[in-house]
């Protein structure tokens, strides 16, 4: 009594077995056969060389996908990521100006699969709200970074500014953080804005104000000297808003440029004199002014500003 094949390659065996074994001849099996004598000849050479393992069925899924990024697409992306640590839009902008059109999700696989995406922290999610509508010099944030590493021994400060509309920015380095360094800050700020500045936003630092030195220590509480930032607004008509004490979050995008300016020029910099922080903090200032921005939907502060 024959018992039906439990496997396909078992099935195959049985069909060539003749032929194996010279009972039949291939032509005289394609007859009585349901399979093509292609096919069983193609049964026979595998057999012979793999046995009953290459009988086995093998997948018919294409090798090759016809709509795969290509190789050196692939290169391009991981070679930009790798230099410029973008994000996908920014690659996505990047090579359609070089004339390659590729979607910024598959840039995002791209990156995923070659190990380069940025670990993130959780975030609580947060309620959505109405995000304000700048007009360019509607509010300026200004704030002060430490030179990370010191100078032959001197401390210097950057100051920022960033435009809440446009994100363009100014920056100047000084050896003193000081009311003077606030003032000739904004006085040259004012000068190198090509819009009008109405309203600037900066932290409780003794720099732009006297909040909680100077109204303690005054004499006469209901008339306190004014401080000498406060001073200098008031003549150019600039409103000076004061964000809440540790509440950095308030003046979010200038701190967020402070990271920008952390990982993208102090971490690969080594300075050696005052006069060379200013030069290439200048020259760095340039090139973010120069560079896309996801908020500004692929614009660069200076395209968003007309310039």
């Amino acid at each position: 009594m024959k018992t039906m094949p439990k496997s396909t390659k078992e099935e195959k065996y049985r069909w060539i077995k003749p032929m194996l074994d010279r009972e039949i001849s291939i032509k005289d099996m394609t007859r009585v056969c349901p399979f093509s004598e292609r096919s069983l000849k193609n049964w026979l050479a595998t057999f012979r060389e793999y046995g009953m393992d290459g009988l086995e069925n093998k997948s018919t899924k294409p090798k090759s996908n016809s709509n795969e990024t290509p190789i050196r697409i692939k290169e391009r992306i991981i070679e930009i990521r790798k230099d410029k640590n973008q994000c996908a839009l920014k690659i996505m902008w990047d090579l359609q100006e070089e004339g390659v059109n590729i979607h910024y999700q598959t840039i995002q696989k791209i990156i995923k699969n070659n190990g380069l995406t940025r670990k993130y922290r959780s975030h609580k999610p947060k309620p959505d709200y109405q995000k304000k509508q700048w007009q360019a010099g509607e509010m300026v944030e200004i704030d002060v970074k430490w030179v990370p590493d010191r100078i032959k021994g001197d401390r210097f400060y950057q100051f920022t500014a960033i435009d809440c509309a446009s994100g363009w920015r100014h920056l100047q380095a000084y050896p003193f953080q000081s009311n003077g360094s606030a003032i000739q800050f904004l006085k040259e700020l004012i000068s190198v804005a090509k819009f009008e500045i109405k309203s600037v936003k900066t932290d409780n630092g003794s720099c732009f104000t006297n909040r909680y030195l100077g109204y303690a220590m005054s004499v006469d509480p209901l008339n306190v000297r004014l401080h000498d930032f406060d001073v200098l607004c008031n003549e150019l008509g600039i409103k000076h808003y004061l964000i809440d004490p540790g509440k950095p979050a308030q003046n979010g995008k200038v701190e967020r440029s402070h990271r920008t300016d952390q990982e993208k020029f102090y971490d690969l910099l080594k300075l050696n004199s005052f006069e060379e922080l200013k030069y290439k903090l200048r020259l760095w200032n340039m090139h973010y002014n120069d560079t896309k921005s996801c908020a500004l939907n692929g614009k660069t502060p200076n395209q968003a500003l007309g310039f």
